[in-house]
């Protein structure tokens, strides 16, 4: 069983810019695609970002495209989300998930195409 662990959550000022990351531990194998996504209050858990096993591929929501930047280093077993430019409105907790069963090629945005997920770090921006 993978394990996921989001860190690098924090209270920033709009225009400001965070790094999250999300480590990954146990059975972690390889061929798994990874994917960021947020929640805040009363709305539903919404895509933000995915990225293949290779980092070939990559797919952005549009709210967050330009700004933030989805990348992992394997040999860490660890996913990044540069997030730059923070808006009031990126305020959220963010999550990250694994798609362990389709072998790491395509990426996707539905939150049912991932089967493990992290406990979700904390982004709040400031106006």
């Amino acid at each position: 069983q993978v394990q996921l662990v989001e860190s690098g959550g924090g209270l920033v000022q709009a225009g400001n810019s965070l790094r999250l990351s999300c480590a990954a531990s146990g059975r972690t194998g390889s061929g798994y695609s990874m994917g960021w996504f947020r929640q805040s209050p009363g709305k539903e858990r919404e895509f933000v970002a995915a990225i293949s096993w290779s980092g070939g591929s990559t797919v952005y929501a549009d709210s967050v495209k330009g700004r933030f930047t989805i990348s992992r280093d394997n040999v860490k077993n660890t996913v990044y989300l540069q997030m730059n430019s923070l808006r009031p409105e990126d305020t959220a907790v963010y999550y990250c998930a694994t798609d362990s069963s389709r072998g790491g090629i395509l990426v996707f945005k539905s939150v049912y195409a991932y089967d493990v997920w992290g406990q979700g770090t904390q982004v709040t921006v400031s106006s």
